[in-house]
């Protein structure tokens, strides 16, 4: 057994292409349907907001998609991310369990969503699109989206969720540093803004009304197309590269997780870590794959599932996921990039299928699953990467309690240096765990659409 601390790939070792587990699916995924007729549909219904090239993407079934050599030469400037074994950790939770984490912070914009954000702006730059639209509720999207279009040459304008608008400033300053115009959503640049404004002018947001506002807008012009940071199948496919190079690392280590966590928004890092390895299981491949979200926002765990619209102003095709309601406002936590009112379809598909568990946290216990980790391995965890952080723990412990040395793998999808406010809240006590409205969750499932399919 490798005694090694980090486990480090060459960049010629970075994947060739991307992992789609639509391939391997025992059960298909259920399609998107238009709003408007109810049936599925096509690559023309989805040229207004996305590139072909994206599109193809995400309805391909083929099991490996190329990476184009121009997106992996971009990867290199971050890519292969290392695979960390957490020994101090292991030494202070006192565990015989083995703990792996694949650290996507040493990004350019310091969390996982630049391996989506490269390709997208790649595949609307060969099309001849010049300006993208966006939304964004922590700022880990709009930053890496404004590093994507900066270096292919692109206009990009980013709706970021209120609350976090004013929480995380310096994530603000640093899509404004890459060249990206940055708005508070709801604003009053768009018909669904100013229809949220009217009903509420002190909404605090959400990233449904943050797509609606940044969709509207890349509808509007023949110049500008809309790009995603989550949910979607293709951006999921784009962030297999995660779970890919984890399984080269673990070879050098000499070691195959039992457990494989991410933490949950949309679902774009835990589809990036878990996919691969759900490839494996569905071959047989005795592996528990476990998705934890925020209990504020709990997707998973809380919502039902059915056909809805990914955004509040009902601008998108339906999906079939997870959802708590395309009207549903979460309370106004920390980990701004996990406040989705859905959870990605095929995430949601492999969790009915049994394939995947599901857990939910509130965000105290989070933070101090952060700092011990903090004070153990040195890196600051972002509020959204603490939930996997507070799972990997829990884990061990477990392990501890069974006398069990079983190896855990989660993704450390980004690092916190941005949201040292939500770290000062701790240590000063000013963090609360707001549970979310129970009536407001019902109501909004009510206004689910009725779908035929279903």
């Amino acid at each position: 057994m490798s005694e090694s601390t980090k486990y480090v790939l060459s960049e010629d070792r970075i994947p060739k292409a991307w992992y789609n587990l639509a391939a391997d699916l025992p059960v298909p995924l259920p399609p998107p349907l238009h709003p408007g007729t109810g049936q599925p549909i096509g690559p023309d219904d989805l040229a207004p907001i996305f590139p072909m090239a994206v599109i193809q993407q995400e309805v391909s079934t083929e099991r490996w998609i190329d990476i184009p050599e121009p997106v992996r030469d971009v990867y290199r400037l971050w890519r292969p991310a290392p695979l960390v074994r957490a020994r101090r950790l292991e030494k202070a939770l006192g565990t015989p369990a083995k703990i792996y984490f694949k650290y996507e912070g040493v990004s350019p914009a310091g969390s996982h969503k630049p391996n989506t954000s490269v390709p997208q702006a790649f595949y609307n730059k060969e099309e001849g699109v010049k300006r993208l639209t966006t939304e964004t509720g922590a700022g880990q999207w709009g930053s890496s989206l404004a590093f994507a279009g900066s270096l292919y040459g692109l206009e990009v304008e980013v709706f970021m969720v209120k609350i976090s608008y004013h929480q995380k400033p310096y994530r603000r300053a640093l899509m404004e540093t890459y060249g990206a115009t940055c708005i508070a959503s709801p604003s009053d640049m768009t018909e669904s803004g100013r229809a949220i404004l009217a009903q509420n002018p002190d909404s605090t947001g959400s990233l449904g009304i943050a797509i609606s506002e940044a969709v509207e807008r890349a509808v509007q012009r023949d110049d500008t197309k809309y790009a995603l940071g989550s949910v979607l199948n293709h951006v999921l496919l784009h962030q297999t590269i995660i779970g890919e190079e984890a399984m080269l690392q673990m070879e050098m280590a000499g070691d195959e997780p039992d457990v494989v966590i991410g933490c949950t928004g949309g679902g774009s890092n835990f589809a990036g870590l878990a996919f691969p390895y759900l490839r494996e299981k569905i071959k047989g491949k005795n592996v528990r794959v476990v998705a934890v979200e925020p209990a504020s926002c709990p997707t998973l765990t809380k919502g039902t599932y059915a056909y809805d619209f990914g955004d509040t102003g009902h601008l998108t095709p339906l999906v079939k996921m997870h959802t708590l309601g395309s009207t549903f406002m979460p309370p106004g936590f920390h980990a701004g990039g996990l406040r989705y009112h859905g959870m990605a379809p095929m995430v949601s598909h492999v969790r009915e299928l049994g394939l995947i568990e599901a857990r939910a946290y509130p965000q105290t216990p989070c933070f101090e699953a952060a700092v011990t980790f903090a004070r153990n391995e040195g890196i600051v965890p972002a509020p959204e990467s603490s939930h996997a952080v507070k799972a990997a723990i829990d884990e061990a412990l477990r392990c501890k309690a069974e006398g069990k040395a079983e190896t855990i793998l989660f993704c450390l999808s980004g690092h916190g240096h941005f949201d040292m406010q939500a770290y000062t809240d701790y240590f000063a006590g000013k963090l609360q765990d707001v549970p979310y409205d129970e009536a407001a969750l019902q109501e909004a499932l009510k206004g689910l659409p009725q779908v035929a399919a279903e």
